[in-house]
């Protein structure tokens, strides 16, 4: 106990005669040791708390911006995965309607018969009437029929109309009128064409490819 008296009385008899040393000193002189020493304090609390924190407070604004910058691209690449989603889907949807327009190899007899008929129909007289072979392409085939029949104007523009009026897609290419001698009759030729659709397993071979033989199992 007394040797901590002892101890604070020393620490005012030190304090003591630095004061004194104080108070001996002129106003421009306390004015520096001031300056001197809030310098001091201001600097070490610069150095030691404030630059820590600002050099983590930018690695957190660096951090911030780079997430800032990733949230943006993937919003983009998402609207633009939505966009290109929508137009499969619109692709998707327009090509099943167009599948509906193409008839499969079963509808090929009846709808021949429907393009016959269209003709007789309109009250024109076949000359000729003669499916051809399917032409295959890419992923459907082409099946041309030559036609040459006889009639009056309005009989051709009346089977072309019916023959548009199919429920599948049936083109009238190669068109050929001519007049016959004598009379008001017309005769025209022309190719009616239609598509079927292809099946995988009945696309055409590519060129040089054998087809695989198979093992029997014994």
């Amino acid at each position: 106990m007394s040797s901590l008296k002892n101890k604070i009385n020393e620490f005012r008899e030190k304090l003591t005669v630095v004061l004194e040393k104080v108070g001996l000193l002129t106003k421009v002189q306390r004015l520096l040791i001031c300056m001197v020493t809030f310098a001091v304090i201001g600097g070490a609390y610069y150095y030691f708390i404030l630059m820590p924190r600002q050099d983590e407070y930018t690695k957190v604004q660096k951090i911030y911006k780079t997430q800032v910058d990733m949230l943006a691209t993937y919003k983009k690449r998402a609207e633009e995965i939505s966009i290109y989603e929508k137009k499969m889907a619109e692709t998707q949807a327009s090509f099943n309607e167009a599948m509906k327009a193409l008839p499969d190899k079963k509808e090929i007899p009846s709808l021949l018969t429907g393009v016959s008929m269209a003709g007789s129909n309109a009250g024109l007289s076949f000359l000729l009437f003669q499916p051809e072979k399917e032409i295959n392409k890419e992923f459907y085939s082409e099946i041309p029929v030559s036609i040459k029949v006889a009639g009056r104007y309005h009989q051709i523009a009346d089977f072309f109309f019916q023959v548009l009026q199919l429920n599948r897609i049936v083109n009238i290419n190669d068109v050929d009128v001519k007049s016959k001698q004598g009379g008001e009759s017309l005769e025209m030729s022309c190719k009616a064409v239609t598509y079927m659709f292809l099946e995988k397993q009945a696309l055409p071979a590519e060129k040089g490819q054998k087809p695989k033989q198979q093992i029997k199992k014994t």
